[in-house]
């Protein structure tokens, strides 16, 4: 296997009970500063205008990914939810924002209670259900109704990252979810098939500097009989004592606690990246790429969004070396100013 670790790696401390994120005057509580296999961060997160919290979804089938997704950063609201068929290449994406939105609107990571947002032709529900959680999305051309299953014992990655004690996020990152229900695009239902279709859920709650670059990977799959799960982040950790990387083999989180090597080509990015390390050796293959913009001067966002595959090798907690072959997943790069 041919190693190339991006950067020493970070001591990271294993959070196993439940922490708040801020003081009681609302700077960082230096206690929360770590990871979890499980929500433990609780959001008492104060002020109003540079909070970010967001629960995005992603469930993503042989032939299409359908997302749903709701943020709210203090001043502004998002609603949005995207289909995408990788055989032909449509997308169907409907992104509205909401200004001055009701606050107090996204439930406490520790505590999940139904999430609901609508604006101008979309509305999205999230809603936690016995065993899982029921995702709901309708625009003029989309329905989606699905249903995620999460084990009890099934481990996540949460993680929170300093920038300093005014600024901070917490990510919690799960997949290998089954996902079963159907979306119905342009009147043609699609069917999601339990057995093949997996969710990724991405929550956010933090307070964020103004001007923000991220990426973000992330792939499950089954591989050699082995339910196989990725997930990795790069630049907006650089420089922290934390990062959000993991693997996830047979339900169990292995932490990796080093900045990876990203190459990608920002001129085409359906041009194959790579993602290296000590532990990781990867090439993600793009099938479709999904580019958004939305720029109102002080507030804008770019992101740009592909889905593929990957192939190459992991290494467990304990050295096993584990092969990936062709195992879904995805990658984005996006610039924030908020």
């Amino acid at each position: 296997m041919t190693l190339d670790a991006g950067a020493a790696p970070k001591l990271e401390l294993e959070i196993t009970t439940n922490v708040q994120m801020c003081l009681p005057n609302g700077r960082l509580n230096p206690r929360a500063v770590g990871w979890s296999r499980r929500a433990l961060h609780q959001d008492n997160l104060q002020g109003w205008g540079r909070n970010k919290r967001f629960e995005y979804w992603c469930v993503m089938c042989e032939d299409f990914i359908v997302t749903a997704n709701i943020s709210h950063h203090d001043y502004r609201a998002n609603v949005a939810s995207t289909f995408m068929d990788l055989k032909t290449g449509q997308i169907v994406a409907n992104r509205v924002n909401r200004w001055l939105p009701p606050r107090n609107s996204m439930s406490d990571p520790t505590d999940p209670k139904p999430m609901a947002a609508k604006a101008d032709g979309i509305e999205v529900r999230i809603t936690p259900e016995n065993g899982g959680t029921r995702l709901c999305s309708k625009t003029e051309r989309l329905a989606l109704d699905a249903f995620v299953s999460e084990p009890p014992n099934h481990e996540s990655m949460g993680v929170l990252v300093p920038w300093n004690d005014k600024t901070f996020q917490y990510t919690r990152k799960n997949n290998c979810l089954r996902t079963e229900g159907s979306v119905t695009v342009d009147g043609v239902r699609h069917i999601i098939d339990p057995n093949k279709c997996f969710a990724l859920h991405d929550v956010g709650r933090g307070r964020w500097p103004y001007s923000t670059r991220w990426n973000w990977s992330a792939g499950h799959g089954w591989v050699g009989g082995r339910m196989i799960g990725l997930q990795f982040g790069g630049k907006w950790t650089a420089g922290t004592p934390s990062t959000e990387n993991c693997l996830r083999i047979d339900g169990r989180v292995h932490k990796i606690s080093e900045e990876l090597t990203w190459d990608y080509d920002t001129a085409d990015f359906m041009r194959p990246w790579t993602l290296r390390g000590a532990r990781v050796d990867l090439t993600f293959t793009p099938t479709i790429h999904h580019h958004h913009m939305f720029n109102r001067w002080l507030i804008s966002a770019r992101g740009d969004q592909c889905f593929g595959h990957f192939d190459g090798q992991v290494v467990a907690d304990d050295g096993e070396i584990i092969s990936v072959k062709h195992l879904p997943g995805m990658a984005e790069e996006v610039h924030r100013k908020w």
